[in-house]
């Protein structure tokens, strides 16, 4: 079974867990308060399977200056569906349906159920408080064994301190997926490690502009080659983005054809370049506040 069709929970398939995410009624519990979208925690039921998961309607999107309106959700399910192209999982099942104040975004909660869904949060600290496991701030100038520098940060009262993210093989991958969909927010609070040694990776709206846009805590591999396994992955994911591919004919349902072409072109350079990526210095690097 490869890795996109991994079993995310209990005994069901990932199209099984889709298909419940797109037609199971779905009941919402509470809002989670702290995003800076309407963002809904609650159930998906259909055919005796009940799955945790959340809600993101359209209608709840903050307008951005530089996205257009009414297009976050469409984002997240197209990121959902580039990752499973590149063999990987840790993008949870994602979804666009009808639902509470219409069309939106529904994805399968992962990790551990908030105990109040009203007063939750969206990071992973509210999933698991698994993100300090890959992330951390350090004093001196050296990040330490198993770990990679990402830059000083200025804390309150004037201290600064470095921040590191691990040197870990997920992260890594995660780091290339970023690259190549154009993700403008990968904060510390999207990164959910889970106790069987994977990691899922959350909020995927503003990504796949056409303009370069990524904004990332995974720097610490900028400028070295990419593994192998990593490049092989995105010469496959080159070839399922061929013009009239069933992958470019699904994208072409959630991004506009300019953001599919910049797809494909990110995706090419990425591999004729053979290493990860670089700041480029006309976008801040680092997304504000990092987690």
């Amino acid at each position: 079974m490869p890795a996109s069709e991994r079993i995310p929970q209990g005994s069901m398939t990932v199209p099984e867990v889709l298909d419940v995410l797109a037609h199971g009624r779905l009941g919402l519990a509470g809002r989670l308060t702290s995003a800076s979208n309407a963002v809904f925690y609650g159930h998906a039921e259909a055919g005796g399977e009940r799955l945790p998961c959340v809600w993101k309607p359209v209608a709840g999107e903050r307008p951005l200056w530089d996205f257009p309106e009414g297009t976050l959700a469409g984002r997240e399910v197209a990121a959902f569906e580039i990752c499973r192209a590149l063999g990987w999982d840790f993008v949870p099942p994602t979804v666009l349906r009808e639902g509470p104040h219409g069309p939106g975004m529904c994805q399968q909660w992962v990790g551990p159920l908030p105990d109040r869904a009203e007063e939750a949060g969206t990071g992973a600290a509210d999933r698991d408080g698994g993100g300090a496991a890959l992330l951390r701030l350090v004093d001196g100038d050296e990040p330490g064994p198993g770990w990679r520098a990402v830059g000083h940060a200025r804390l309150d009262g004037g201290r600064t301190a470095l921040l590191v993210h691990a040197d870990d093989q997920r992260l890594r991958r995660l780091a290339a997926f970023d690259a190549v969909i154009n993700n403008g927010d990968r904060k510390g609070g999207h990164l959910i490690p889970l106790p069987d040694g994977r990691m899922h990776a959350i909020d995927h709206g503003v990504s796949l502009h056409t303009e370069d846009k990524l904004r990332t805590l995974l720097w610490g591999w900028a400028g070295e080659p990419l593994p192998g396994d990593v490049a092989a992955a995105l010469r496959g994911l080159a070839g399922r983005l061929a013009e009239g591919s069933p992958l470019s004919l699904r994208l072409a349902e959630l991004i506009t054809k300019p953001e599919l072409a910049a797809l494909r072109a990110r995706t090419e350079a990425l591999l004729a370049a053979g290493r990860h990526p670089e700041p480029g210095g006309d976008w801040p690097a680092i997304p504000w506040p990092p987690v």
